[in-house]
């Protein structure tokens, strides 16, 4: 299977010695990309465990001490039932980025294998709740390998994903800055930097989300010739690998230049993102002898959410808790010990329930662990 084209082959004949001649003038860069890219995951993750320290301080500070009793008793009074509803629009979603992906893939391959791409899709962020972010990999590597295309291709198909997913998030989070902006919220309270901080950037990153859209849409193929002319100065064989990586990054991003197309990637998008407020919806249900959120409550809360799960800790998750209780406490009002438990639930239900299916599936698929990690580093299994 094709990865990124660009592993050199000794020529036939060559002896021993010059095979272990090579090995060894290759291991010290390869040493050297595996200490960076530890040092960077470690300081991430240090900046990030950092952050939510921080959040958590700041929320033990700013209320009473916290009653456990309280926050064990919060297990007795959920409401299974709508608990277990919340996990049909949560797996639904899976299917509804698969559908998706599907669009991304016609200009490829125009009969796309549905259970395939559910499949990679379930694995994929099967891999962010194991790896964290890095796990982003594992989805269109497999996609590639399902679908016998290109990577370079699903890495493109991935970019406009993320794209579409950052747009209809900024919807959510401006609809829930306009309701917010209707209440009362206390000067210098631990929302107070999410407020601050969203507003500045939320129109900055949409700004840049259309133009990136609109560029990939209509100029993305004139750039790519530009960009093949400039490099026509390197040797032949790494100017063909370079035209081959460019070429099918575009061909990755062709399918929105078709109309139809494009608003079926918006009608998918749009669907994905009702079926994740119906998930919110049913598990605000679940908590509603405790916690009391209405549809526009739970759209508020999804707006703020949405961009806390940018942050995620590998096997811990991160943003999506701290950001839940901070926005429950701190607007809904709600006690810390049940904003707790209910940010608790939500990181299980968003990240954790679909490991098992998805391991399993991996394991289907000849899959391990191990191959997993691999490919969330951007190794070939």
């Amino acid at each position: 299977m094709y990865f990124g084209q660009g592993h050199s082959q000794s020529p036939p004949g060559s002896g021993e010695n010059s095979r272990a001649a090579e090995t060894s003038e290759r291991r010290p860069g390869q040493g050297v990309t595996v200490i960076n890219r530890r040092t960077v995951k470690w300081v991430v993750a240090a900046c990030a465990l950092g952050g939510i320290a921080w959040a958590l301080y700041r929320l033990n500070t700013a209320s009473e001490s916290f009653d456990w009793k309280l926050f064990w008793a919060s297990i007795a009074r959920l409401r299974w039932g709508w608990l277990a509803i919340s996990l049909v629009p949560i797996f639904a979603t899976y299917v509804g980025r698969a559908l998706r992906w599907a669009v991304f893939l016609k200009p490829l391959k125009s009969q796309p294998s549905l259970p395939n791409l559910i499949s990679a899709t379930v694995i994929g962020f099967t891999a962010i709740a194991l790896f964290g972010r890095a796990g982003e990999f594992v989805r269109p590597y497999l996609i590639a390998l399902k679908e016998r295309v290109p990577v370079p291709s699903q890495m493109a198909a991935w970019l406009l994903e993320r794209l579409f997913d950052i747009l209809m998030a900024l919807l959510c989070f401006g609809f829930a800055l306009g309701r917010v902006a209707g209440h009362q919220v206390r000067p210098g309270s631990g929302l107070g930097w999410v407020l601050a901080f969203g507003g500045r950037v939320s129109w900055v990153i949409s700004v840049i989300a259309l133009l990136l859209l609109v560029t990939m849409r209509h100029l993305a193929v004139p750039l790519s010739h530009r960009l093949l002319r400039g490099l026509k100065y390197l040797p032949e064989k790494q100017f063909e690998r370079a035209e081959h990586l460019i070429t099918t990054f575009v061909k990755g991003i062709e399918s929105t230049k078709s109309d139809g197309a494009l608003l079926m990637v918006l009608l998918y998008s749009l669907l994905e993102w009702v079926l994740i407020i119906s998930c919110y919806w049913c598990l605000a249900q679940s908590f509603s002898n405790m916690v009391q959120l209405s549809l526009a409550d739970v759209i508020v809360f999804v707006g703020f959410v949405s961009f806390g799960s940018t942050v995620q800790i590998p096997g811990v998750g991160g943003g999506v808790q701290v950001i839940a209780v901070l926005v429950l406490t701190e607007f809904f009002n709600v006690r810390v010990e049940s904003a707790t438990f209910f940010a608790l639930v939500l990181w299980i239900i968003m990240f954790v329930v679909v490991v098992p299916v998805g391991f399993g599936m991996a394991l289907r698929d000849g899959l391990t662990f191990r191959s997993l990690r691999r490919l969330s580093r951007g190794e070939p299994a």
